[in-house]
């Protein structure tokens, strides 16, 4: 009772502090005068991307086991898999339940099409040289863990140049800080984030935990929770991101989000576990890489066409479905 408590108070932290923080970090967005799409794929991304970055930091680089580095290797692969399918097929689902709401005529996904296919193509591209170096051994590997945070920073550089402007219907809402201030400081907007970010970051962790003591109590196997179960927590803050910025019409930033954390996903986190570890997949890691790739080129497929309708994004949340299924069948015949 006292694990599923903290579970629910947990996860309600969570949302709640999502809640304020994709607030703040739209204003902190127009007072630094970023285009309307990088504060989703830099700002926000970047800021609940760090529970899963510290992760694998701390797995890979603090961990003395060979037992604990794998849990980082695990994390880096995990993270895009979870955000390519279930947080897109979030997305989908949301906005279809929430066309009524928004007085929406159809359910098609209001978004940049062709610069979500870029960033697709992008992080494919990442992705399979990442996945590629999981297959060899050579000496001179973990350096190029320098190549993927290049690789990050050019991607933050190109989103940066962006101008991009939103539209009218996504007019940011009163600072939570400030409510009755039509220009809120910018103490109170770096204040109302980085303590959101803070509860953000402090729920999550005690969300992983609960989430692996459910896996004990329930005797899983603890290859599931870590591959499994554990990805689908850290991801938590992505996936309540998009959910309230879907609910308040403003699904590019839902999305934005999404492809930025799933690009700092493919390098950071990939080139601290290259720094530190053999980096060599066994096969679920294998797997999981295989079936991140088919959800990225459906997508990237889906985006290039334009015109996207809401419902066309659920079928990559039964990838993870099918990812889940096969860790139970591998870790099931090694009983």
């Amino acid at each position: 009772m006292l694990i599923a408590l903290w579970f629910l108070l947990s996860a309600g932290a969570i949302y709640l502090a999502c809640e304020y923080f994709v607030n703040g970090v739209e204003w902190v967005g127009q007072k630094l005068n970023l285009g309307a799409t990088a504060t989703g794929t830099i700002l926000a991304a970047f800021g609940t991307a760090l529970p899963e970055s510290a992760v694998t930091f701390v797995a890979v680089i603090l961990g003395k086991t060979p037992e604990q580095k794998d849990i980082g290797v695990g994390a880096a692969l995990g993270g895009p898999l979870v955000l390519a399918t279930i947080a897109y097929a979030v997305v989908g689902v949301a906005l279809w339940m929430n066309r009524r709401r928004l007085q929406r005529a159809d359910t098609l996904v209001r978004v940049g099409y062709q610069r979500l296919a870029r960033d697709q193509s992008w992080f494919l591209a990442i992705f399979v040289v990442k996945c590629a170096l999981g297959l060899i051994a050579f000496a001179f590997k973990p350096w190029l863990g320098v190549l993927f945070l290049a690789a990050y920073g050019l991607y933050v550089w190109r989103e940066l140049k962006s101008s991009d402007t939103a539209p009218e219907e996504e007019e940011l809402e009163p600072l939570k800080f400030q409510p009755r201030s039509a220009d809120p400081s910018l103490w109170w907007v770096a204040a109302q984030t980085t303590l959101a970010l803070v509860v953000i970051a402090f729920a999550s962790h005690v969300f992983v935990k609960q989430i692996e003591a459910i896996g004990i109590a329930w005797n899983l196997s603890p290859h599931l929770v870590a591959l499994v179960l554990s990805p689908v927590a850290t991801e938590l803050p992505e996936t309540m991101n998009a959910l309230i910025w879907v609910r308040q019409g403003k699904e590019r930033l839902a999305l934005a989000n999404i492809s930025g954390a799933m690009m700092i996903q493919a390098t950071i986190p990939s080139s601290l576990a290259l720094f530190a570890t053999p980096w060599l997949f066994d096969a679920p890691l294998m797997v999981a890489g295989v079936l991140t790739g088919i959800a990225v080129i459906y997508l990237w497929w889906l985006f290039r066409r334009g015109r996207v309708d809401a419902r066309w994004m659920l079928p990559v949340g039964a990838l993870y479905g099918v990812f889940a299924a096969y860790i139970a069948w591998h870790y099931g015949t090694q009983l």
